[in-house]
């Protein structure tokens, strides 16, 4: 994680056309099991920095009736651009991801 926050600060001290690294970047980081000692797949850990989202906040949703990960993948492939309304098996775009 030492290593992880580096990456963030040093993506965060650059700039490059009037925005930090950080800013123009999305940066996601998590794990493949949501329990690792169930070996469970649902409800994965994951983190997005950077990419002109509003952070600083922890999204927690209905373990028993979250949406798919890739709703996230979504979100962020529209955010590049991409004008994409699905990925795998999404249902939409990720709640409560805000843009700056």
């Amino acid at each position: 994680m030492r290593l992880l926050a580096d990456l963030f600060r040093s993506l965060k001290s650059a700039m490059e056309g009037g925005a930090t690294l950080l800013d123009r970047t999305m940066v996601l980081y998590g794990s493949n099991l949501g329990d690792a000692n169930a070996h469970s797949t649902t409800n994965l850990p994951t983190l997005l920095a950077g990419g002109g989202f509003r952070h600083g906040q922890h999204l927690a949703f209905d373990r028993g009736r979250n949406y798919p990960l890739p709703n996230l993948f979504v979100t962020m492939l529209q955010r590049l651009g991409i004008d994409e309304a699905r990925f795998g098996p999404s249902t939409g775009t990720m709640r409560g991801l805000e843009m700056l």
